[in-house]
């Protein structure tokens, strides 16, 4: 649902989007609850990417236990910014450890997601033996067409390997969404964009939405690239004190200027 107060209150946060030709970044969240406002916690937050420009989508999920500095608050799990005051701060603490200002956004709690799911009609993925004992209803591995609440599921397993490749499976999801809308025509995604956006909260008019589409039928990227944020090798997870628990402090220089790389300068970038 267009949230046009929302919409104000972010440019009121974030003074001026970085602009760079041909490139429109919007922040994708999962809220672990069914509050959009604020008192619940990101789960999940992905960047994704539409490069006009080298005609190439990108994905960059922001790990949740990321140590960063909160405005008005203390140094914490990046996931604790939403839960204080929803989008707007989400937005600003990205913006001032990342020195990212994205002032796009797309949110939904984890009951818009099952509904959001089903509507497509499931999403195809690749189930390994081990993930198959934590997927309700999936009794075999391979590729298995998932509902809503099996999406769900397999989006939050982590027990069996890390936060990590949680990680890595929530872009699986959003892989497999747009590999099935990928074929569709423009008015097709303007309907189901109809469809999926009651469920969600976002900033994104419907004006917004139409250029996006157009922009992404003209990319035709079928292959979405992905990274995970902080990156493996410049990052330390632990436990940093019983108070607040695990948490994955980062190599600041390092991390951001590979960051601003793969989103706004992708030709130099060298994959990891």
């Amino acid at each position: 649902m267009y949230d046009k107060q929302q919409a104000k209150e972010v440019n009121q946060t974030i003074e001026k989007a970085k602009e760079t030709k041909g490139i429109t970044n919007i922040l994708l969240v999962g809220v672990d609850g069914d509050n959009l406002e604020k008192g619940n916690r990101s789960d999940s937050m992905m960047i994704l990417t539409v490069d006009s420009k080298n005609k190439d989508i990108r994905l960059t999920s922001l790990a949740r236990d990321t140590y960063v500095d909160i405005p008005g608050h203390s140094t914490e799990k990046l996931t604790h910014a939403y839960a204080y005051n929803g989008i707007s701060l989400l937005l600003e603490t990205i913006s001032k450890n990342f020195e990212l200002n994205i002032d796009k956004y797309v949110a939904v709690s984890f009951e818009s997601f099952v509904k959001i799911i089903d509507t497509l009609g499931g999403v195809e993925v690749e189930v390994t033996d081990e993930e198959v004992s934590q997927i309700s209803g999936v009794d075999n591995s391979g590729k298995q067409t998932l509902t809503g609440e099996q999406a769900l599921s397999y989006s939050r397993i982590r027990y069996i390997d890390s936060a990590f490749q949680r990680d890595n499976r929530q872009r699986v999801v959003i892989q497999s969404i747009y590999q099935k809308l990928a074929d569709s025509s423009v008015s097709e995604l303007i309907g189901v964009s109809g469809d999926v956006m009651q469920y969600t909260k976002t900033n994104l008019s419907p004006l917004d939405m139409l250029d996006l589409a157009n922009k992404v039928m003209k990319i035709n990227d079928k292959d979405i690239d992905q990274v995970e944020f902080p990156y493996e090798g410049h990052r330390n997870g632990h436990i940093i004190s019983k108070e607040k628990g695990y948490v994955i402090e980062w190599e600041k220089d390092y991390n951001i200027k590979e960051l601003h790389k793969f989103i706004f300068d992708y030709k130099n970038y060298e994959k990891k």
